[in-house]
């Protein structure tokens, strides 16, 4: 993929974070991808298990906004940086982070996020 495809492809599927729809979220997911952020740092393989974090993730963040900062692509995929605000009762928290992705055939195979958790507790 070159770069504005890279671009276009994160801004749908970062879109798809928001309103608590996994199914749609899981459509950029090969059957047997990887998954790991910080609350699953050993990380999840394959969609049954992807789909019972993310039900409960996105349940519990219907609201949360996602934007693509900047995008570094590789060799499998690409390096994204991305802002997100997550409404936290009264407040919103402000978050930065990176993802490591990497696509085969139109589909995530491999997607590790790395962010600082601890604002969001």
């Amino acid at each position: 993929m070159n770069i504005e495809e890279l671009e276009s492809f994160c801004e749908r599927w970062l879109a798809a974070w928001t309103g608590n729809d996994p199914d749609s979220l899981l459509e950029f997911y090969s059957e047997d991808a990887f998954y790991s952020d910080p609350a699953v740092r050993s990380g999840l393989r394959g969609h049954a298990r992807m789909r019972a974090y993310f039900e409960k993730l996105l349940a519990a963040n219907p609201e949360w906004k996602w934007e693509v900062v900047e995008i570094m692509p590789t060799d499998k995929g690409f390096v994204g940086k991305w802002h997100a605000s997550i409404p936290r009762g009264e407040a919103t928290v402000e978050e930065d982070g990176v993802d490591i992705v990497e696509i085969s055939s139109g589909k995530i195979t491999r997607n590790e996020v790395y962010f600082d958790p601890s604002r969001l507790k």
